[in-house]
């Protein structure tokens, strides 16, 4: 496993992390927890040393099973989590107070039920869930990470990113407020590359990438038959003609990279690992095979400035989410 240094946290984080959302159970369907826990031990096992979760995931079960997991391991393991919105919109609506979404006191009680369901005295990155950046020169926020800082509960600050909105926390970073940002980043939203990643670079933010396949889409398993369970959110992430589109542009994507890729989700994971600003990412790993298969690829082999060049017309924008 390869390390980089996780922005000015002082942090080297492995670059192949593992995304907890999979394994809260409510969402995501098919996973057990005997699984999930096999699949996060041999995640460390193999040098991972990073792990995101957030308190909605399965209403703290993920975090629950993440606290184990700490609990049962000697190696040193960075923990983020996720304050949601006390309003519940997903993502932040422009316009609407902070005081609504993320108010001083509910701040403060939400990390500490997160370090109550993760059994833990502290968090290495406790992070917004949702950002607007209209919110950066309001202080009462601050106010409470500063509190979190002081009183030892969480030793970073970072914010999650609204989905395919890169840009929506460039006049946070300007501030020097926030430490770490999570983004989606893929072969299909680029995006992050125009401005929010050479931003991170100048500022020494860490990033952490989330979506690395395209919650499934850049995994391999997709085909236009696929059905997911009952309950599953990729039963409206791939809705309608969506399957088909997703193996179309995969079917492309293999053809120029057979070289160097031995199928889309090495080519997805490597392309993700390319930028320098990247610290770490994130695929949601619920099996041992998976887990073998992500971090095997931290490996120090990079795709080619040609490949990388061809990607870049692969950018597709669009939002599956809603």
């Amino acid at each position: 496993m390869k390390y980089r240094p996780f922005g000015k946290t002082g942090i080297n984080v492995s670059e192949i992390g593992y995304g907890a959302w999979g394994i809260g159970g409510a969402m995501w369907q098919g996973a057990t927890d005997a699984e999930s826990l096999r699949a996060l031990h041999k995640a460390i096992d193999l040098g991972v040393n990073f792990v995101d979760t957030a308190l909605v995931y399965g209403d703290g079960h993920s975090e629950g099973l993440v606290g184990r997991l700490v609990k049962e391991r000697k190696e040193r393991i960075f923990v983020a989590t996720k304050v949601p919105p006390r309003n519940g919109q997903w993502p932040a609506k422009k316009g609407v107070s902070i005081n609504k979404t993320f108010p001083h006191d509910y701040i403060i009680k939400k990390t500490e039920q997160s370090l109550k369901n993760l059994n833990l005295d502290f968090v290495d990155i406790q992070q917004f869930h949702v950002w607007d950046d209209g919110w950066t020169d309001q202080t009462e926020w601050f106010d409470a990470i500063s509190k979190l800082k002081e009183d030892g509960k969480i030793r970073h600050f970072g914010v999650s990113i609204n989905d395919h909105q890169p840009e929506n926390a460039l006049r946070l970073a300007a501030t020097g407020k926030v430490d770490t940002f999570q983004v989606i980043y893929n072969i299909f939203d680029q995006s992050p590359e125009d401005k929010l990643f050479p931003f991170c670079q100048e500022k020494n933010i860490g990033v952490i990438v989330r979506v690395p396949l395209d919650e499934g889409g850049l995994g391999g398993g997709i085909t236009a038959d696929t059905v997911f369970p009952d309950g599953d959110f990729r039963n409206n992430y791939f809705k309608g003609d969506r399957k088909e589109q997703i193996v179309d542009r995969v079917s492309k994507l293999l053809q120029i990279s057979a070289a160097e890729a031995q199928g889309i989700a090495e080519l997805a994971l490597r392309f993700t690992l390319s930028p320098p600003a990247v610290s770490t990412v994130i695929p949601g790993m619920r099996s041992m095979k998976n887990v073998e298969a992500n971090c095997a690829l931290s490996d120090g082999r990079h795709l080619s400035a040609k490949l990388l060049s061809e990607l870049k017309n692969h950018r597709w924008v669009r939002d599956f989410y809603h």
